[in-house]
């Protein structure tokens, strides 16, 4: 059985897959807003790390839009697309897609874009080296 997608296509690379458990859930049985968004900033924090070439923090999360609940069972995706670099930090734009359990149904769960800033080993800014060709 094909899978069918719901909401189009992700953008971006696949970055991080994991599966929704129980201990993961709120009163109401879906998956909590702050699991999902952890999810989504372990990946943008992944390609902040390999396009910055070292060390990254978070500074901040825009825009965040939860689509779609996650569900016990359902295999979260997370892609990311780096959207901007300055000199010291980045925007790097984050999907999390789930599978849903049992059904073979793809569908686009939630939305933001994170905020990253290089950082050497004292903790202050670094610039972000130029990309290689």
């Amino acid at each position: 059985m094909a899978e069918q997608t719901a909401g189009g296509e992700p953008r971006g690379d696949l970055t991080v897959r994991t599966i929704a458990m129980p201990a993961d859930t709120n009163a109401n049985g879906d998956i909590f807003g702050g699991w999902v968004l952890s999810q989504m900033d372990l990946a943008g924090g992944i390609t902040g790390v390999e396009r910055a070439q070292g060390r990254v923090v978070t500074i901040a999360v825009d825009a965040m839009t939860f689509i779609r609940p996650v569900r016990v069972g359902d295999v979260l995706s997370v892609y990311t697309q780096v959207e901007r670099v300055g000199r010291t930090s980045m925007r790097i734009y984050v999907e999390a897609w789930v599978t849903r359990f049992l059904a073979n149904i793809r569908e686009k769960v939630t939305v933001a874009t994170f905020t990253y800033v290089a950082i050497d080993d004292a903790g202050r800014p670094r610039p972000i080296p130029p990309v290689a060709t």
